[in-house]
């Protein structure tokens, strides 16, 4: 039996209103059946050989850990509005904040905000599942990024989540909410250090005319299970564009929701993944054309070596009443070695005639005769692999909505690749 139990929920610290949600999101979970690989959404994911009782609740004193790597990804964005360290689900530390705050803008705990019962679950609610229950249940210091109407912030706001103890299970939570208007970008930083399981969930919530650009940094310890959940909801004539890039974790995975609830409204998803070892990249996407006249474009590329598998299936919904919809899907593959394996499965549902939709899937090897070009002008071989993989990733790369980061982003592929090709020589 795991003792992710109502009574612990109930026991954690925070308002009473937040202590009633948890308690209400831990009876639904109590009630609730584990997901099989029997159901569409779980299909080709390892769920069967998760097991919940492995783990415990993190405590409430990890430390966060004061190392370089954090800082040269900040550096490479240039300026940076503000940094929050979350450790193990709460925050241990913050700077920049009152200069934000002198423009109405408000990082930090979501319980200090007068309207956080609101916020909470507000873009989420509806589109849950077993382990956003989970994360409504036992998250420990829900974090609100709120930039009022008409507000653009010009530096990036950075969050910076850490998992450190073995065998324990954390529960990030992040709202990010930009009103009519206003605009920002938020760099999400995700790392931990041992046989941890994270499962974050973040809320993105696009205003009128508002503009969003968010970044996912994942980079897990490989002995991490990460299962996340993003969900955004943009109102009319708002634009977002969301990225994550995923290297890490034993296994990973992450649903995208991206609903255009307002006429105009547009969505662009970025993914760039790689796996290698045995480690298992699982991507689920959803983008939800509500409204008329409204745009989603979505680019997944990831590579797989050694033994490792992605995942990848897609569903573009147009609901009745979205005529004009214009929505893209693609996502690409390349496989590095024989055992390595890749699913791409995109779908589409269409429920208005009046709509520009299409979805594009491929897995392969690196291209023989780019490898020969490369040799024939006396590139060696090893060195013209890396060249073709690298530059495969610079489409996504290259429209990371967050200044700066794609360095640091290039930077780690080679490093990973570089690394899995000696291991294999």
């Amino acid at each position: 039996m795991h003792s992710f139990t109502v009574d612990a929920a109930r026991s954690l610290p925070g308002p009473r209103w937040l202590a009633e949600r948890r308690t209400a999101a831990a009876e639904r979970f109590a009630a609730a059946d584990p997901p099989t690989a029997a159901a569409e959404e779980w299909r080709y994911s390892a769920i069967a050989d998760f097991d919940l009782t492995a783990y415990q609740l993190a405590g409430l004193d990890a430390p966060f850990p004061q190392d370089g790597s954090w800082a040269s990804v900040n550096t490479a964005n240039g300026a940076t509005a503000a940094v929050l360290d979350v450790a193990d689900g709460r925050i241990v530390a913050s700077k920049g904040l009152d200069e934000l705050s002198q423009q109405g803008v408000r990082v930090g705990p979501l319980v200090d905000s007068p309207d956080g019962a609101e916020v909470l679950g507000s873009v989420v609610d509806g589109a849950g599942d077993y382990f956003t229950m989970l994360n409504d249940a036992f998250a420990g210091s829900p974090i609100l990024v709120d930039v009022p109407a008409g507000v653009a912030v010009e530096g990036v706001i950075v969050v910076r989540h850490h998992a450190g103890a073995a065998a324990a299970a954390t529960f990030p939570r992040l709202v990010v909410r930009v009103g009519p208007h206003g605009s920002a970008r938020v760099l999400d930083m995700q790392r931990s250090a041992g046989a941890a399981l994270v499962v974050p969930v973040v809320e993105l919530d696009v205003g009128q005319a508002a503009r969003l650009g968010y970044v996912n940094l994942q980079q897990h310890d490989h002995r991490t299970t990460q299962i996340a959940a993003h969900i955004a909801r943009v109102e009319q004539e708002a634009a977002l564009v969301a990225a994550s890039v995923a290297l890490g974790g034993g296994y990973a995975r992450t649903r995208t929701d991206t609903r255009l609830v307002g006429r105009g409204a547009s969505g662009d998803l970025l993914s760039a993944y790689f796996g290698s070892g045995d480690q298992i990249l699982d991507f689920r996407t959803y983008q939800d054309h509500a409204a008329p006249d409204t745009t989603s474009k979505l680019l997944y590329k990831g590579a797989v070596g050694d033994s490792a598998r992605s995942v990848y299936t897609g569903l573009i919904r147009v609901r009745p009443n979205a005529r004009g919809t214009n929505a893209f899907q693609t996502n690409r593959n390349l496989k590095l070695s024989e055992d390595a394996w890749a699913e791409s499965v995109p779908n589409l549902e269409i429920e208005n005639n009046d709509v520009r939709c299409s979805h594009a899937s491929a897995v392969g090897p690196v291209d023989p005769d780019q490898v020969f070009y490369l040799e024939s002008r006396g590139v060696p071989t090893a060195v013209a692999e890396r060249l073709i993989v690298a530059g495969f990733f610079d489409e996504v790369i290259d429209e990371l909505p967050v200044r700066g980061v794609g360095e640091s982003v290039r930077e780690a592929l080679a490093l990973k690749l570089n690394k899995m090709l000696r291991a294999a020589a």
